[in-house]
């Protein structure tokens, strides 16, 4: 049950809810949609105490303003926009409490493209087939199917405080000597060549691994088109279609690729050179019109280790956090009551 909310004041250029994408559901035509960028979701949920996949906000290029109408614990993940709140600067890949009425401002990227909010308890708008996340192509999921449009509140779930803070926080502390993968500005990115390399010369997969690709203005959350050396098929570009996955690189008879990103259709018919690894897809979802990306093929078994790196990184920054708060608390319990119609946040200390 929903205990506090957001207000949006100004919705920025792309602004939605998402969380780690809505799986089982491919078979049946739906896309995956979810963040872009996954790894920056689950580290700014993960700051807070939640879930990694909890939802959270997906802002593109121009971040909104939002108004807090409750207490609110919050993390900016993401490309850097010069947050402020109440006019103060905030940091990035840290949590943050706003206090009630608190107007927070997302500017725009300084470099990458997309932001995430996260707030403690993730954003509760309702489940649809088992995801929060928002898919426009269809206008289902999110709230209500659509971007952020000024005037919407926006529920947030109730919880805890996140495990490294205490009430009179305003910024929670992270482990010594921690840093985020920074992933805005970066564009060499691993693929696992294939399922259907052999379609291409090899004069074309040399190419492929060696070349610079632009992306262009034509890129969205569907796929990023790609303009550079063209890729030559051995006998054309077409095949039965099959399950396009998020990452994988199709190449039509044009020859320039186009990776295909969350919001991608679930089948396709244009043969695909190579995926992009799972742990590497952040970095394309940081990429803006007119970057540079270039490849490098590994083994599946390393796209695997990498993956599992990654997730344990994840998962080792929670378990710091956590036991980090524990040794701060001293046995203090956290309670949440409601008094005369107002809801507190209580701190109970042993004496």
């Amino acid at each position: 049950m929903s205990q506090s909310a957001f207000e949006v004041l100004e919705s920025g250029f792309l602004t939605t809810v998402q969380d780690s994408g809505r799986t089982g559901y491919r078979r049946f035509g739906m896309p995956l949609s979810g963040a872009m960028d996954q790894y920056a979701l689950a580290i700014g949920n993960t700051l807070l105490g939640n879930q990694p996949d909890d939802a959270g906000l997906e802002c593109t290029v121009m971040g909104p303003a939002l108004r807090f109408l409750q207490p609110t614990w919050l993390s900016i993940t993401g490309a850097d926009c010069l947050p402020l709140l109440d006019g103060y600067p905030v940091p990035i890949w840290r949590a943050c409490l706003a206090r009630e009425g608190a107007a927070l401002a997302l500017g725009a990227t300084t470099q990458g493209t997309r932001i995430y909010l996260t707030v403690d308890g993730g954003i509760d708008v309702p489940p649809f087939m088992g995801s929060r996340s928002t898919c426009t192509i269809v206008s289902v999921g999110g709230f209500r199917g659509r971007p952020l449009q000024p005037g919407d509140v926006v529920p947030v779930g109730g919880a805890a405080f996140p495990p490294s803070a205490l009430p009179e926080d305003t910024v929670a502390p992270v482990p010594e000597g921690w840093q985020p993968r920074q992933h805005a500005g970066r564009t060499h990115v691993r693929v696992v060549m294939g399922p259907q390399d052999y379609y291409f010369t090899e004069e074309a997969k040399a190419t492929f691994l060696s070349s610079a690709y632009t992306v262009t203005t034509g890129s969205n959350r569907m796929g990023y088109r790609l303009d550079g050396p063209p890729l030559k098929h051995i006998k054309g570009a077409d095949i039965v279609s099959d399950g396009t996955p998020f990452g994988g690189i199709q190449v039509p008879g044009h020859g320039q690729p186009i990776v295909l990103m969350a919001d991608c259709q679930t089948t396709g018919g244009y043969s695909k050179i190579a995926c992009v690894i799972s742990t590497d897809l952040p970095l394309l979802a940081q990429a803006k019109p007119g970057d540079k990306v270039t490849f490098s093929a590994i083994p599946a078994m390393q796209a695997h280790e990498e993956r599992r790196g990654m997730l344990g990184e994840i998962a080792g920054l929670g378990q710091a956090l956590a036991a980090y708060g524990r040794s701060r608390s001293s046995g203090a319990k956290r309670l949440d009551v409601k008094i005369q119609g107002q809801q507190y946040r209580v701190l109970i200390e042993p004496l």
